[in-house]
Protein backbone atom coordinates (compact mmCIF):
# COMPACT_ATOMS: atom_id res chain seq x y z
CA UNK A 1 0.00 0.00 0.00
CA UNK A 2 0.92 3.70 -0.81
CA UNK A 3 1.77 5.75 2.18
CA UNK A 4 1.39 9.51 2.15
CA UNK A 5 -1.46 11.77 1.64
CA UNK A 6 -3.66 10.15 -0.96
CA UNK A 7 -3.00 6.68 0.57
CA UNK A 8 -5.20 3.79 -1.58
CA UNK A 9 -6.67 6.46 -3.50
CA UNK A 10 -3.89 7.00 -5.24
CA UNK A 11 -2.02 3.30 -5.07
CA UNK A 12 -5.80 2.06 -6.74
CA UNK A 13 -6.03 4.72 -9.41
CA UNK A 14 -2.55 3.91 -11.09
CA UNK A 15 -2.39 0.17 -10.85
CA UNK A 16 0.50 -0.79 -12.25
CA UNK A 17 2.85 1.94 -11.12
CA UNK A 18 5.33 2.13 -8.64
CA UNK A 19 5.51 4.46 -5.88
CA UNK A 20 7.97 7.42 -5.90
CA UNK A 21 9.93 8.15 -2.78
CA UNK A 22 13.41 9.48 -3.83
CA UNK A 23 14.97 12.62 -2.12
CA UNK A 24 16.81 14.90 -4.62
CA UNK A 25 17.46 18.55 -4.97
CA UNK A 26 16.37 19.36 -1.83
CA UNK A 27 13.19 17.79 -1.82
CA UNK A 28 12.03 14.39 -0.75
CA UNK A 29 9.75 13.35 -3.62
CA UNK A 30 6.49 11.18 -3.57
CA UNK A 31 4.30 10.39 -6.08
CA UNK A 32 3.99 7.26 -8.89
CA UNK A 33 6.38 6.32 -11.55
CA UNK A 34 5.47 3.14 -14.17
CA UNK A 35 4.98 2.73 -17.91
CA UNK A 36 6.57 0.63 -20.87
CA UNK A 37 10.27 2.10 -20.71
CA UNK A 38 9.96 4.33 -23.28
CA UNK A 39 10.80 7.83 -23.65
CA UNK A 40 10.43 9.62 -19.92
CA UNK A 41 7.57 11.87 -19.28
CA UNK A 42 7.41 13.68 -16.28
CA UNK A 43 3.93 14.89 -15.21
CA UNK A 44 3.44 17.83 -13.05
CA UNK A 45 0.10 18.82 -11.18
CA UNK A 46 -1.13 21.96 -10.71
CA UNK A 47 -3.11 24.14 -7.32
CA UNK A 48 -4.35 22.97 -5.10
CA UNK A 49 -3.76 19.40 -6.26
CA UNK A 50 -1.48 16.29 -6.45
CA UNK A 51 -0.07 13.87 -8.56
CA UNK A 52 -3.70 12.28 -8.25
CA UNK A 53 -4.95 14.57 -10.82
CA UNK A 54 -2.95 12.70 -13.55
CA UNK A 55 -4.86 9.47 -12.32
CA UNK A 56 -6.82 9.42 -15.85
CA UNK A 57 -4.16 10.44 -17.85
CA UNK A 58 -0.77 8.39 -16.88
CA UNK A 59 -1.88 5.13 -17.52
CA UNK A 60 -2.53 5.49 -21.06
CA UNK A 61 0.86 7.19 -21.42
CA UNK A 62 2.57 4.45 -19.85
CA UNK A 63 1.46 2.15 -22.32
CA UNK A 64 4.29 4.09 -24.75
CA UNK A 65 6.14 6.29 -22.40
CA UNK A 66 7.41 6.12 -18.93
CA UNK A 67 5.89 7.87 -16.60
CA UNK A 68 6.93 10.09 -13.86
CA UNK A 69 4.67 12.30 -11.33
CA UNK A 70 5.66 13.52 -8.35
CA UNK A 71 3.91 16.23 -5.95
CA UNK A 72 5.34 19.38 -6.42
CA UNK A 73 8.04 20.54 -3.92
CA UNK A 74 5.56 21.25 -0.40
CA UNK A 75 2.35 20.12 -2.19
CA UNK A 76 0.52 17.00 -1.12
CA UNK A 77 3.33 14.39 0.52
CA UNK A 78 6.41 15.85 -1.11
CA UNK A 79 8.50 17.92 1.61
CA UNK A 80 11.09 20.30 1.19
CA UNK A 81 14.40 20.03 3.57
CA UNK A 82 13.68 23.98 4.03
CA UNK A 83 11.58 26.58 2.24
CA UNK A 84 14.80 29.20 2.22
CA UNK A 85 15.41 30.64 0.27
CA UNK A 86 12.05 30.62 -1.45
CA UNK A 87 10.78 27.75 -3.97
CA UNK A 88 10.97 30.11 -6.95
CA UNK A 89 9.90 28.01 -10.04
CA UNK A 90 13.91 28.31 -10.59
CA UNK A 91 14.58 26.33 -7.38
CA UNK A 92 11.93 23.42 -8.27
CA UNK A 93 13.12 23.58 -11.53
CA UNK A 94 16.60 22.92 -10.33
CA UNK A 95 14.86 19.96 -7.84
CA UNK A 96 13.01 18.35 -10.91
CA UNK A 97 16.55 18.10 -12.54
CA UNK A 98 18.03 16.45 -10.05
CA UNK A 99 14.87 14.10 -9.39
CA UNK A 100 14.98 13.25 -13.34
CA UNK A 101 18.70 12.20 -13.08
CA UNK A 102 18.64 10.18 -10.11
CA UNK A 103 15.79 7.99 -12.38
CA UNK A 104 18.27 7.95 -14.65
CA UNK A 105 16.42 9.84 -17.07
CA UNK A 106 18.44 12.68 -18.86
CA UNK A 107 16.72 13.84 -21.58
CA UNK A 108 12.61 13.66 -21.11
CA UNK A 109 9.21 15.44 -21.87
CA UNK A 110 7.67 17.82 -19.84
CA UNK A 111 3.51 17.95 -19.30
CA UNK A 112 2.62 20.39 -16.66
CA UNK A 113 -0.89 21.63 -15.73
CA UNK A 114 -1.30 24.99 -13.70
CA UNK A 115 1.31 25.83 -11.20
CA UNK A 116 3.04 22.20 -12.62
CA UNK A 117 3.33 24.36 -16.55
CA UNK A 118 4.89 27.06 -14.84
CA UNK A 119 7.20 24.88 -12.99
CA UNK A 120 7.61 22.97 -16.28
CA UNK A 121 8.33 26.07 -19.08
CA UNK A 122 11.21 27.41 -16.34
CA UNK A 123 12.70 23.98 -16.34
CA UNK A 124 12.34 24.17 -20.10
CA UNK A 125 14.12 27.59 -20.08
CA UNK A 126 16.54 26.84 -17.78
CA UNK A 127 17.97 23.29 -19.20
CA UNK A 128 16.89 23.25 -22.83
CA UNK A 129 19.47 20.39 -23.62
CA UNK A 130 16.96 18.10 -21.31
CA UNK A 131 13.39 19.01 -22.14
CA UNK A 132 12.50 16.98 -25.77
CA UNK A 133 8.96 18.38 -25.81
CA UNK A 134 6.79 20.76 -22.97
CA UNK A 135 2.97 20.86 -23.28
CA UNK A 136 1.10 23.11 -20.89
CA UNK A 137 -2.41 22.74 -19.86
CA UNK A 138 -4.62 25.93 -18.94
CA UNK A 139 -1.95 28.35 -18.58
CA UNK A 140 0.09 31.53 -20.42
CA UNK A 141 3.49 32.37 -18.95
CA UNK A 142 3.09 34.00 -15.64
CA UNK A 143 4.76 37.45 -16.93
CA UNK A 144 1.77 37.37 -19.67
CA UNK A 145 -1.19 36.50 -17.07
CA UNK A 146 0.59 39.77 -14.89
CA UNK A 147 0.44 41.67 -17.87
CA UNK A 148 -3.20 40.92 -18.65
CA UNK A 149 -4.70 41.13 -14.59
CA UNK A 150 -8.30 43.23 -15.25
CA UNK A 151 -10.97 43.97 -13.39
CA UNK A 152 -12.20 39.85 -14.64
CA UNK A 153 -8.93 38.60 -13.59
CA UNK A 154 -8.67 40.12 -9.93
CA UNK A 155 -12.68 38.51 -9.34
CA UNK A 156 -12.08 35.02 -10.97
CA UNK A 157 -8.27 35.05 -9.39
CA UNK A 158 -8.10 36.71 -6.55
CA UNK A 159 -6.11 34.17 -4.70
CA UNK A 160 -3.39 35.25 -6.53
CA UNK A 161 -3.37 38.38 -5.03
CA UNK A 162 -4.47 36.39 -1.30
CA UNK A 163 -1.92 34.30 -1.39
CA UNK A 164 0.70 36.37 -2.27
CA UNK A 165 0.65 38.50 0.60
CA UNK A 166 3.52 38.59 3.08
CA UNK A 167 4.22 35.68 5.25
CA UNK A 168 1.85 34.88 8.14
CA UNK A 169 -1.04 36.69 6.94
CA UNK A 170 -3.02 34.09 4.47
CA UNK A 171 -1.48 31.01 6.12
CA UNK A 172 -3.21 32.63 9.53
CA UNK A 173 -6.77 33.02 7.64
CA UNK A 174 -6.74 29.60 5.83
CA UNK A 175 -6.58 28.14 8.94
CA UNK A 176 -9.71 29.53 10.02
CA UNK A 177 -11.59 26.76 7.64
CA UNK A 178 -8.96 25.08 5.25
CA UNK A 179 -11.62 22.70 3.50
CA UNK A 180 -14.25 25.76 3.11
CA UNK A 181 -11.39 27.59 1.00
CA UNK A 182 -10.06 24.20 -1.36
CA UNK A 183 -13.54 23.67 -1.76
CA UNK A 184 -14.32 27.29 -3.23
CA UNK A 185 -11.20 26.89 -5.34
CA UNK A 186 -12.32 23.46 -6.57
CA UNK A 187 -15.70 24.55 -7.61
CA UNK A 188 -14.74 27.61 -9.14
CA UNK A 189 -12.13 25.54 -11.22
CA UNK A 190 -14.47 22.69 -12.40
CA UNK A 191 -18.04 24.16 -12.65
CA UNK A 192 -18.74 22.97 -9.13
CA UNK A 193 -17.82 20.39 -6.39
CA UNK A 194 -20.03 17.53 -7.92
CA UNK A 195 -17.46 17.72 -11.11
CA UNK A 196 -14.55 16.56 -8.64
CA UNK A 197 -14.66 12.91 -8.39
CA UNK A 198 -15.50 12.31 -4.51
CA UNK A 199 -11.97 10.15 -3.78
CA UNK A 200 -9.36 13.18 -5.44
CA UNK A 201 -11.73 15.59 -3.37
CA UNK A 202 -11.26 14.29 0.15
CA UNK A 203 -7.40 13.52 -0.87
CA UNK A 204 -7.42 17.49 -2.15
CA UNK A 205 -8.55 18.18 1.14
CA UNK A 206 -6.38 15.90 3.51
CA UNK A 207 -3.29 17.90 1.92
CA UNK A 208 -5.23 21.08 2.56
CA UNK A 209 -5.56 20.77 6.11
CA UNK A 210 -1.46 20.01 6.26
CA UNK A 211 -0.21 23.84 7.71
CA UNK A 212 2.81 22.95 5.69
CA UNK A 213 1.09 22.60 2.66
CA UNK A 214 -0.79 25.73 2.29
CA UNK A 215 2.68 27.50 3.94
CA UNK A 216 3.86 25.80 0.53
CA UNK A 217 1.57 27.34 -1.95
CA UNK A 218 1.40 30.61 -0.16
CA UNK A 219 5.11 30.54 -1.13
CA UNK A 220 4.27 29.49 -4.72
CA UNK A 221 2.23 32.37 -5.20
CA UNK A 222 4.85 34.67 -3.72
CA UNK A 223 7.18 33.52 -5.96
CA UNK A 224 5.04 34.52 -8.95
CA UNK A 225 4.29 37.84 -7.81
CA UNK A 226 8.28 38.69 -7.44
CA UNK A 227 11.02 36.36 -8.47
CA UNK A 228 8.70 34.01 -11.09
CA UNK A 229 8.07 37.29 -12.64
CA UNK A 230 11.46 38.73 -12.69
CA UNK A 231 12.76 35.94 -14.35
CA UNK A 232 10.75 35.99 -17.26
CA UNK A 233 10.84 39.64 -17.81
CA UNK A 234 14.74 38.96 -18.04
CA UNK A 235 14.06 35.93 -20.63
CA UNK A 236 11.74 38.44 -22.69
CA UNK A 237 13.92 41.03 -22.47
CA UNK A 238 17.07 38.98 -24.30
CA UNK A 239 14.45 37.36 -26.60
CA UNK A 240 15.40 33.43 -24.76
CA UNK A 241 13.18 31.25 -26.44
CA UNK A 242 11.92 27.61 -25.56
CA UNK A 243 14.05 25.54 -28.07
CA UNK A 244 11.41 22.34 -27.73
CA UNK A 245 8.34 21.60 -29.57
CA UNK A 246 5.33 22.94 -27.43
CA UNK A 247 1.67 22.04 -26.97
CA UNK A 248 -0.62 24.74 -25.64
CA UNK A 249 -4.40 23.36 -24.75
CA UNK A 250 -6.95 25.91 -23.11
CA UNK A 251 -10.19 25.67 -21.99
CA UNK A 252 -12.83 26.10 -24.53
CA UNK A 253 -14.22 28.99 -22.83
CA UNK A 254 -11.06 31.01 -22.51
CA UNK A 255 -11.26 35.22 -22.26
CA UNK A 256 -8.72 37.02 -23.50
CA UNK A 257 -5.75 36.62 -26.05
CA UNK A 258 -5.13 33.16 -28.00
CA UNK A 259 -2.68 31.40 -26.37
CA UNK A 260 -1.30 29.93 -29.06
CA UNK A 261 0.32 33.47 -29.90
CA UNK A 262 1.20 34.14 -26.64
CA UNK A 263 3.17 31.27 -26.65
CA UNK A 264 4.36 31.94 -30.01
CA UNK A 265 6.76 35.00 -27.64
CA UNK A 266 8.27 31.97 -26.05
CA UNK A 267 9.19 29.71 -28.19
CA UNK A 268 9.20 29.16 -32.75
CA UNK A 269 7.22 25.44 -33.04
CA UNK A 270 3.82 25.59 -30.87
CA UNK A 271 0.61 23.73 -31.73
CA UNK A 272 -2.69 23.86 -29.60
CA UNK A 273 -6.22 23.58 -29.45
CA UNK A 274 -8.97 24.11 -27.12
CA UNK A 275 -10.21 21.41 -24.44
CA UNK A 276 -14.02 20.86 -23.83
CA UNK A 277 -14.39 21.47 -20.10
CA UNK A 278 -13.23 23.71 -17.42
CA UNK A 279 -9.59 24.38 -15.99
CA UNK A 280 -8.78 20.87 -14.66
CA UNK A 281 -8.13 19.36 -17.80
CA UNK A 282 -6.83 16.34 -16.95
CA UNK A 283 -9.51 15.61 -14.67
CA UNK A 284 -12.52 16.68 -16.18
CA UNK A 285 -11.45 15.88 -20.45
CA UNK A 286 -8.68 13.31 -19.74
CA UNK A 287 -9.69 11.90 -23.50
CA UNK A 288 -9.36 15.12 -25.19
CA UNK A 289 -6.17 15.65 -23.43
CA UNK A 290 -5.07 12.39 -24.66
CA UNK A 291 -6.05 12.84 -27.86
CA UNK A 292 -3.70 15.87 -28.12
CA UNK A 293 -1.27 14.90 -26.03
CA UNK A 294 -0.20 11.33 -27.71
CA UNK A 295 0.43 12.56 -31.17
CA UNK A 296 2.66 15.49 -29.98
CA UNK A 297 4.63 13.31 -27.87
CA UNK A 298 5.10 10.58 -30.38
CA UNK A 299 5.97 13.57 -32.82
CA UNK A 300 3.25 12.65 -35.47
CA UNK A 301 1.04 15.53 -35.51
CA UNK A 302 -2.30 15.81 -34.92
CA UNK A 303 -5.10 16.27 -37.72
CA UNK A 304 -6.62 19.57 -37.29
CA UNK A 305 -4.37 21.10 -34.54
CA UNK A 306 -3.46 24.72 -35.73
CA UNK A 307 0.31 25.18 -35.87
CA UNK A 308 2.06 28.24 -35.53
CA UNK A 309 5.64 28.88 -36.44
CA UNK A 310 6.64 32.36 -34.67
CA UNK A 311 9.80 32.85 -36.86
CA UNK A 312 7.19 33.96 -39.64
Amino acid sequence: MMSGIDGIASWNSFAGFSELHIEAGGVAFRGVTGGSGGPPVLLLHGYPQTHLAWRHVAPRLAQSFTVVAPDLPGYGSSRADSDRPRWTKRRVANALIALMAKLGHRRFAVVGHDRGARAGYRLALDYPGHVTHFASLAVIPTLDAWDLVDERFGRTNFHWFFLAQPFGLPEKLLSADPQAFIDAALARMAGGLGNVEPFALEAYRRAFQDPDVRHAICEDYRAAAQEDRAYDAADRAVGRKLSCPVLVLWPQGWEGPSPIDIWCRWANNVQGVPIRGGHLQPEESPEEVLAAMLPFLMGTGASGMPIADSSA
